[in-house]
């Protein structure tokens, strides 16, 4: 079973954690990771882009001159998509972006993440993680006792709306809810810090 070092919120080494082989040591899925962080992009699309063609747009039902004798090229709708204020060829309407995407792939590429980020040592366990109040202080001085640059994930047990008042005024780091974590969120952190709680309920849930 893999193990990592577990830290305090001051940077210390305190203790080791093993890891769960079925989460944190399984079979690399390039393709899993790839087909279900498109669907994730996709599903986050409303669709609700819309043109209106010449047959939509409002006026244009008469002619605008007649056929010949004006030498002027000839026109049957001032809406034509050529016409200003015309219809729109080709344009977007709403359309349902999302990709179904089976469970067991989205387990395979999840599990693909976390082992991934375990072999280039970007996983961060915290013996706990409790804030009184929310400060973003707080958080950034814990990320600069790990050593974290760049961009970063906490994760927690459970809700914890102090951690995420905490982190949401630091770009490029979020925090989320054991439960709640995906493989776009895993793969786009830098650094996944997550709370010995946090570890427990996800190898409960996912493994």
């Amino acid at each position: 079973m893999p193990k990592v070092a577990v830290h305090n919120t001051k940077g210390e080494q305190v203790g080791e954690l093993e890891l769960s082989d079925k989460l944190f040591a399984a079979e690399i899925s390039d393709s899993a990771m790839h087909q279900v962080v498109v669907a994730y992009l996709a599903n986050q699309r409303r669709g609700t882009a819309s043109t209106k063609t010449r047959s939509d747009v409002r006026g244009g039902g008469r002619k605008p001159w007649r056929q010949k004798g004006t030498g002027r090229a000839r026109h049957g709708t001032i809406r034509s998509p050529i016409w200003k204020g015309g219809g729109v060829v080709f344009g977007p309407n709403p359309r349902d972006y999302s990709i179904h995407v089976p469970k067991k792939l989205k387990r395979k590429a999840l599990k693909s993440a976390l082992t991934a980020k375990l072999n280039n040592n970007q996983i961060y366990v915290l013996d706990e993680l409790a804030l009184e109040e929310p400060k973003t202080s707080e958080v950034a001085r814990m990320l600069k006792s790990l050593s974290i640059e760049g961009t970063a994930m906490f994760v927690s047990a459970g809700s914890e709306p102090n951690l995420y008042k905490s982190t949401r005024n630091i770009p490029g780091v979020k925090s989320s809810a054991a439960e709640s974590i995906n493989t776009y969120d895993v793969i786009k952190s830098g650094a996944l810090v997550l709370t010995k709680d946090a570890v427990a309920r996800i190898e409960e849930v996912f493994a």
